[in-house]
């Protein structure tokens, strides 16, 4: 019996000890840039996934530049799934001036709420200008939509966010925790 029991205890550490030499798990994506929503609800703000999804990140930059998205509505709320934003029209049926090439990468996931990707139509190199914030993981939309960015405040404010809110402004700010500290003192030196 104390043979047996030894045996089982050998066995389940050996497989623990398997298990833990899986791969190394991925680097997270690397943000960059970041977006502020100012909406009737409230500010939502997203870090953008510029060095993993440079096409998507710059075709979204232009346009908050150009203040596209500035008065534009959320046209689409799927409780649990997304909320849609970024059409001109406000039903879905809109797009810019042009369409980018599908940009995915299995590094840029569906894995959570606060996910920021690109809208289309069922041609995968159709993207345009609107976008989605997920509610919730949504891993079956991986690989067929591009992940460009994830929620870092106001996550709260997206879940509040019903058809026909709108999209006060849409700019775009460096990444605050790149942003130069002030020297010792509190105050930086001019030059």
């Amino acid at each position: 019996m104390r043979l047996v029991l030894t045996i089982m205890i050998a066995s389940l550490l050996s497989i623990a000890t398997v298990a833990g030499t899986d791969k190394p798990k991925e680097a997270p994506p690397e943000t960059g840039r970041w977006v502020v929503i100012e909406t009737n609800k409230g500010t939502i703000k997203f870090a953008l996934y510029e060095k993993d999804a440079p096409i998507t990140t710059k075709n979204f930059i232009d346009l908050a530049e150009r203040k596209f998205y500035d008065g534009l509505t959320f046209h689409r709320v799927v409780p649990g799934f997304v909320v849609q934003g970024g059409d001109p029209n406000g039903d879905g049926s809109g797009q810019s001036d042009k369409t980018i090439k599908l940009e995915v990468s299995p590094k840029l996931k569906h894995d959570a709420a606060g996910v920021v990707a690109m809208a289309r139509r069922p041609d995968p190199d159709s993207a345009s200008c609107q976008f989605y914030i997920t509610l919730g993981p949504q891993a079956f939309l991986d690989m067929q939509y591009a992940v460009f960015g994830r929620v870092t405040e106001g996550l709260d404010v997206v879940k509040k966010i019903e058809k026909g809110d709108v999209m006060k402004t849409v700019r775009i700010i460096p990444d605050p925790s790149k942003a130069k500290k002030p020297e010792k003192g509190g105050e930086p030196k001019s030059k």
